[in-house]
């Protein structure tokens, strides 16, 4: 065995160096990143979270198992490449000692079995993906193959770098047993299969093969190592680290705070910051090392980029793209960070363009940009509604959102770049504190003509200890007359349900959730800083809220501003309600039955997980049958609103709130049923479209829950009882 030993200790002097050479440099430069305490105490902290998200994200892979046949295939391959390394360390034994046996359990056939069949589950695992790959390929379903854009040589060659682990390890195993040097009994069922196929090749064949299918074996593993390490494959490593620092509990719900060397922006001294301090993202270096690790964890499955509104709607915007071009920009421009300063101009021509490049810019024809153009388009920027279905889907836990709000809040706050819809927002919010720049004394014009006493505060009570809740009503719930019917038919049905509540009104101001989103940091922090401020002076405890916009912002973003508030959406509330006796739906005279679909708010459903509740009103409304759209809850379909993307055109491809809205009628229901003004707004107008096109039947409408529940809780007027004839 001396020349099998030799063999076996060069391949490994040559493969190891070039792995940890690698190792080396992808540690530097994703540590070349800004900092991220919060990452690190978030683990500290939260140890048993920390070690949950392993076990269930990692060893668990509940995500991927979501996607039931790609989610089992990746199970066992995953679970293969776990219980496989005692097989390597079998086989680094046989080096030095052809009867090499792993000390207490390496006689054991129950791990001989479990050896030899998570190997054959491995092998039907690579089957299945190659079938999928096949199925799924780009060149015969072009933007609806969720690979468009991945590298496609390397997946193959991984599928068939896998193949060769697992070949090569039967062969070693198998010619083993037939040289009495293999140390499990029949339980390795598939090595002595393979040992009864080669044993009448004769004692000296086997023996031959035995040290050939050794060397291959370690030779095809430190192969791949090197090749896993210089490509996307790299997530086997990096993913489980990933997971390990991600943002807790979902990088959904509130936006990452604007950072500044690793700690929030403190807005109340903003005159103490650097001038020269980069806000948002501007450049590769500008992104944090965990935004860094993200983008070297991406493993481009692709499923982001299958439940993305923008990709599916024909706009350049794929979640998946974007973390592919920014990991490449940084592994491209990383000799050139890494360098010393005073080396940089010696660096090789490719190296100083693309340290050149612009984060954001013109991608395409532009002779002015160096390296053919900038790594991130303005379009691309800007399809974005935010809706979280990429972070949701991310079997790897990257935060798309995140990465992308930064590099809004650059080109907003430094670069002045935006699309020129949002300088209007931006004018009404600071001006009127409302993104239609209509004047605050008209906030509650909605009350007017109401059957409803709609206590105000500061007018009817002083504070909010007065009250069980503040009703949040909303930009839009105060200004725009499609949801103003929602905001008085909440208001209607507290007051019958006998819940005491109380409005701002001209106190209140817009949460900011359209300008955080868009980028603009400052008019956010002006607009949330004043509304906590009114919030501790009136006693502001508990909010319900019509707008899921504003929900997830008041209950996921204010407590930053030092205010601790219960927050529920008006479809909780209301279902509590419900389900008290507090409100009880019954049937009324001459209500015809009807078909209801349902339509999950991104803002409500994906970032704060709320599904259940608008659907069991819908269930007790009586004569209403429930007609499920094919995207429903964690796999909804975005109305297309989010993102400040309400305010801004649409020009590039189909549009979201008209493809949303096909889905919708398409289920043959009578009504579409919403639970925020945004998407009330864009799938009504989605519904016109189609009704002028004749797609639509006419008497489709699309009303908010509370108006349906609304309309089977309030009875009818009694009839006077007929008077008897004289």
């Amino acid at each position: 065995m001396t020349w099998v030993l030799i063999i076996g200790l060069v391949m490994n002097l040559i493969a190891l160096p070039i792995a940890g050479r690698r190792v080396w440099f992808l540690y530097r430069v994703i540590t070349s990143g800004q900092p991220a305490p919060d990452r690190v105490e978030g683990v500290t902290h939260r140890v048993g979270r920390a070690v949950k998200g392993q076990l269930v994200e990692v060893f668990g892979q509940r995500k991927l198992l979501k996607w039931t046949v790609p989610g089992a295939a990746h199970f066992f391959v995953f679970w293969a490449f776990v219980i496989l390394a005692t097989v390597y360390l079998e086989a680094y034994g046989a080096l030095f000692n052809p009867d090499f046996a792993i000390p207490l359990v390496g006689h054991w056939d129950l791990l001989g079995f479990i050896q030899d069949f998570i190997a054959v589950m491995g092998l039907l695992g690579i089957v299945t993906f190659a079938a999928i790959r096949v199925k799924n390929s780009p060149s015969r379903l072009g933007r609806r193959s969720r690979f468009k854009g991945s590298h496609l040589d390397g997946a193959w060659l991984t599928l068939f770098m896998i193949f060769n682990v697992i070949w090569t390890m039967f062969l070693f195993r198998g010619s083993a047993v037939n040289t009495g040097t293999f140390p499990y009994g029949d339980g390795a069922f598939m090595s002595h299969a393979v040992g009864s196929l080669l044993e009448p090749l004769g004692e000296s064949a086997n023996e031959a093969l035995e040290k050939v299918g050794l060397l291959l074996h370690i030779g095809v593993m430190l192969t791949f190592l090197i090749f896993v390490l210089n490509s996307k494959h790299l997530h086997i490593f990096v993913a489980p680290i990933n997971v390990l620092f991600k943002r807790t509990p979902v990088a959904l719900g509130a936006v990452k705070p604007l950072m500044v060397g690793g700690a929030p922006i403190d807005f109340e001294n903003i005159e103490d910051l650097d001038e020269d301090a980069s806000l948002g993202v501007g450049k590769i270096e500008d992104f944090s090392w965990k935004g860094i690790l993200d983008f070297t964890t991406c493993t481009e499955c692709g499923r982001c980029q299958s439940q993305c509104p923008a990709w599916n709607t024909e706009k350049p915007l794929s979640p998946k793209l974007m973390i592919m071009n920014l990991r490449d920009h940084a592994m491209a421009k990383a000799p050139y960070l890494l360098a010393d300063p005073d080396d940089r101009d010696g660096l090789p021509d490719a190296v100083r363009a693309e340290a050149e490049r612009e984060l954001v810019g013109a991608t395409e024809g532009d002779p002015a940009m160096p390296a053919g153009g900038a790594v991130i388009d303005p379009d691309v920027l800007w399809s974005c509604t935010s809706c979280g279905a990429c972070v949701q889907q991310c079997p790897v836990d990257i935060e798309h959102v995140d990465h992308l709000v930064d590099l809004r809040r650059d080109q907003v706050l430094i670069e002045s770049n935006v699309p020129s819809e949002l300088n209007q927002l931006f004018k009404g919010l600071e001006n009127k504190g409302n993104p239609w720049n209509i004047s605050p004394n008209a906030r509650m014009d909605w009350a007017k003509d109401l059957d409803v006493e709609v206590k105000q505060v500061g007018v009817d009570v002083e504070d909010l200890d007065e009250v069980d809740w503040l009703f949040w009503v909303g930009c839009a719930g105060a200004y725009e007359d499609r949801a103003k019917k929602t905001t008085r038919a909440v208001a209607e049905l507290l007051d019958l349900a006998g819940v005491s509540f109380a409005v701002l009104g001209d106190g209140e101001t817009c949460t900011g959730d359209p300008a955080r989103r868009s980028g603009n940091e400052f008019v956010f922090q002006q607009l949330a800083m004043q509304n906590a401020e009114v919030f501790k002076e009136t006693k502001v405890k508990k909010v319900v809220s019509t707008c899921a916009h504003c929900f997830n912002t008041l209950k996921n973003e204010y407590a930053a501003f030092g205010v601790e508030l219960e927050v529920v959406h008006h479809t909780q509330l209301l279902n509590r309600l419900v389900r008290e006796g507090k409100l009880t739906p019954v049937p009324q005279n001459g209500t015809p039955s009807r078909s209801i679909t349902y339509h999950d708010p991104c803002y409500l459903g994906r970032h704060n997980q709320v599904y259940s509740p608008p659907r069991e009103l819908l269930a007790v409304i009586p004569g209403a049958e429930m007609k499920e759209m094919p995207r429903n809850s964690e796999r909804s379909f975005c109305c297309g609103a989010g993102g400040a993307r309400m305010w801004m055109e649409e020009n590039i491809g189909e549009r979201i709130n008209v493809n949303r809205t096909t889905e919708a009628v398409e289920t043959g229901a009578d009504q579409i049923a919403i639970g925020c003004p945004f998407c009330r707004v864009m799938l009504s107008d989605g519904l016109t479209a189609l009704q002028a096109e004749g797609k639509a039947r006419d008497e489709v409408e699309v009303l908010d829950v509370a108006q349906m529940l609304l309309a089977s809780v309030k009875r009818a007027p009694e009839q006077p009882e007929p008077q008897p004839s004289e």
